[in-house]
């Protein structure tokens, strides 16, 4: 196997496969691609259905970054010709009282031009009966958002890496990356030893054990969430072509999608998990949290209960206020690392383009996006940041 490469990227769940996609895509570019597990394996964050993808968001940065990805997913759609994202619309419900303020995310969203609708409680159970909201709650309508699915959108890039000429490696353990002059050197568990002008850290809960050989590391939280899909008396009232994806705008925060994937509706409390390790994690369900899940549905969408078919963990891996990290390392100009900070997958395909973007180019057409997304922003510099992973 040759050992010298152009760009190296190191884990392959969403962001990673996705840049070695738009590497590999650059004509004459050595992709290495190197992923500890199998490919698709259930121990990190990137294996299910379905995530939510959508517009709205609480900051006008990460709305213009959600038209990219728009953007670049039907790009990927339209190499593979596998269908990735499903538009379903979406609601935002914002109870009296709750956590989150409305104006945050309908300012963005008018701000950069994204028509929405508000919509009172009457109007929300009007159009979609399977809801019982208090009447005082508010809700907001955007029609683009929808599904995005991993379990297509994850070996669609890795086969189109592949195609053009990437090398894609399953259980190839990274053990450290040194700087070699102006190239770097990345180990493997099994002695390897390849060198590349750039590296690509796409590792998610397991990015401070691959930095630790780079001398950085990141005040992250990482924890063990799940969601479940339910056996519900009515799926087909819960079809994406009838039902939007949904998140609960409060602290806890619980968000859902139609039918898809599993012969019923799926939801989840959002950061309603245990601290952990990758090491640590287990994939027992977390009764609790279940329960928190049932209650809440029972009481606001109870047409969505019924036995649980499956439950499915995953790990979040939060940066403090949850932004992303977007960035090259400042004392290693060569490395380029992201973080999906446990919202990420909708961005995957696009940050996986930036990350290139940024190690081959030096520049990216996203540039103003990323600006809160460096590696070295004040929050993490600090030892035991005070963390609000609220959206």
């Amino acid at each position: 196997m040759q050992r010298e490469w152009d760009v190296i990227v190191v884990g392959l769940g969403a962001i990673g496969s996705a840049a070695a996609h738009w590497a590999a895509a650059r004509p004459g570019t050595r992709v290495l691609g190197l992923e500890q597990f199998e490919f698709d394996h259930p121990n990190g964050a990137s294996r299910d259905h379905s995530r939510i993808i959508r517009l709205s968001y609480h900051r006008r940065d990460y709305v213009r970054l959600a038209k990219r990805a728009y953007e670049t997913w039907a790009e990927v759609e339209a190499a593979s010709g596998i269908r990735i994202v499903t538009r379903t619309g979406g609601i935002d419900v914002y109870p009296a009282g709750g956590a989150t303020s409305e104006a945050g995310y309908t300012g963005s969203l008018a701000d950069e031009g994204v028509p929405f609708e508000r919509l009172t409680a009457a109007e929300t159970m009007h159009r979609w009966p399977q809801w019982h909201l208090p009447e005082d709650a508010a809700v907001v309508y955007q029609a683009e958002s929808g599904i995005a699915d991993p379990n297509r959108g994850n070996p669609a890039h890795r086969a189109l890496a592949i195609a053009n000429g990437a090398v894609l490696r399953e259980w190839t353990p990274v053990t450290g990356i040194r700087a070699a002059g102006d190239e770097y050197e990345v180990m493997t568990a099994d002695g390897g030893l390849h060198r590349a002008g750039r590296v690509v850290v796409a590792a998610d809960a397991w990015t401070n054990d691959v930095l630790a050989s780079l001398g950085r590391r990141l005040p992250l939280t990482v924890t063990r969430e799940q969601v479940t899909y339910f056996a519900c008396p009515d799926p087909a009232a819960f079809a994406p072509d009838r039902f939007p994806i949904w998140i609960w705008m409060d602290e806890p925060s619980f968000y859902g999608f139609p039918t898809y994937g599993e012969a019923g509706p799926k939801a989840a409390q959002d950061v309603g998990g245990d601290v952990c390790t990758p090491q640590t994690r287990t994939f027992e369900v977390n009764v609790a949290a279940r329960d928190r899940l049932v209650a809440f549905l029972e009481r606001y969408l109870p047409g969505a209960v019924g036995p649980e078919l499956v439950t499915k963990t995953c790990l979040y891996t939060l940066t403090p206020e949850r932004d992303f990290v977007v960035d090259r390392l400042p004392d290693h100009p060569g490395v380029v690392l992201a973080l999906g900070a446990g919202h990420g997958f909708k961005f995957a395909s696009v940050l996986g383009r930036i990350l290139v973007e940024l190690a081959l180019d030096r520049d990216t057409p996203s540039a103003g996006e990323i600006g809160a997304f460096r590696v070295d922003r004040p929050l993490l510099l600090e030892e035991r940041p005070v963390a609000n992973f609220r959206i």
